[in-house]
């Protein structure tokens, strides 16, 4: 994979792109009263984990009704950045990555996917030391990853997940071989 652009900015502004894809917009509108309700459904949660990852379905509905409202509940009354994603991770099933999905689709102002194809592409501009393959999040990666994005969605006036989807169909664009190492 080679860099296309000298820098991210230069990549975000020759690949301006607000379009969200049509899934993604079925959710944010599916979820777009859980700020305001301040609690997340099962049927919600289940609709954006399987979005995400839909291999841990089973642990997904083993989740109750009753323990998806009370960390959804504690997730959207906090500040925290930590205490969301332990929250969220503490349901069963549910990854660094899918908490994050769930964070993106109720905030997409502030919020964006961590995923391998973008990990890749911060890693190959330099934004990224660690874990080249971007593979295997845990918490402290997460909130590096989150603070690049917001980095750049500050300094261009966009939401956080406009700059993430636009690295993610860059990286798509620019892969050479497999997605996943060998």
């Amino acid at each position: 994979m080679n860099k296309e652009y000298e820098t991210l900015d230069d990549l975000i502004k020759n690949n301006l792109n607000t379009l969200e894809t049509t899934k993604a917009l079925e959710l944010i509108e599916e979820l777009k009263d859980v700020s305001v309700k301040g609690v997340l459904t099962k049927k919600q949660f289940y609709d954006v984990a399987m979005w995400k990852s839909p291999r841990p379905k089973n642990y997904y509905l083993s989740n109750s009704e009753e323990s998806i409202i009370e960390v959804s509940k504690g997730v959207l009354l906090t500040n925290s950045e930590e205490i969301k994603m332990s929250l969220l991770t503490s349901l069963n099933g549910v990854s660094v990555a899918v908490a994050s999905s769930l964070l993106t689709i109720i905030d997409p102002k502030n919020y964006g996917i961590i995923d391998i194809r973008v990990w890749q592409l911060l890693y190959l501009y330099g934004e990224i030391k660690t874990k080249p393959h971007g593979q295997g999040f845990n918490l402290s990666n997460w909130k590096t990853y989150i603070s690049i994005l917001r980095k750049y969605a500050s300094k261009l006036n966009m939401n956080v997940r406009d700059i993430e989807r636009i690295f993610f169909f860059h990286h798509r664009k620019i892969q050479v071989g497999n997605l996943y190492p060998v």
